[in-house]
């Protein structure tokens, strides 16, 4: 885990208060200040921004590593494999597909390729569009993500702050 601007981390700790253990501990910055220009709203969202930056830092990482040791998935893939889970069909245009999961179509198309030689999913084309190409979800893909899940929900229980998960 990494945390930057005056933030010192000793071993997954964040020492001002944002992160302990994993879990970000919740501090109300309000909303921000009407005009911004003042400086003690401006540093409530510099603070806020940072310790959200740093809480995302920390479950990115937590999750690249206890996904890439229990299931030899980083986190984009594991990304791609459950938005095919959850979409119809188990079928994603590969366009909407990188939206979806904020990759360029480039990156995604090489991780595709990754998880296509792997056996999770496979390219067909679009029967509508000749261009459109759509990612499926195989068996064996359907398997490694449900495999997965367990691993990925308790990262994120663990990394997100409690007054996120209030009311799930």
């Amino acid at each position: 885990m990494s945390a930057t601007h005056g933030s010192t981390v000793t071993q997954g700790t964040v020492t001002r208060g944002t992160v302990t253990r994993g879990n970000v501990l919740a501090r109300d910055a309000g909303p921000p200040a009407e005009g911004a220009g003042g400086t003690g709203g401006q540093d409530k969202v510099v603070t806020a921004w940072r310790e959200m930056a740093a809480c995302h830092a920390a479950a990115c990482a937590a999750l690249e590593r206890e996904l890439g040791e229990r299931h030899g998935l980083g986190v984009s893939d594991f990304e791609v494999l459950e938005r095919l889970a959850e979409s119809a069909g188990r079928k994603f245009r590969a366009q909407d597909l990188a939206e979806a999961v904020h990759l360029s179509q480039s990156a995604l198309s090489r991780l595709v390729d990754r998880l296509t030689r792997h056996g999770l999913v496979e390219r067909c084309g679009c029967d509508v569009d000749r261009r459109g190409i759509y990612v499926v979800l195989t068996e064996a893909g359907e398997r490694r993500h449900a495999e997965a899940v367990p691993t990925h929900r308790g990262v994120l229980a663990r990394h997100l702050p409690a007054s996120m998960l209030r009311g799930q």
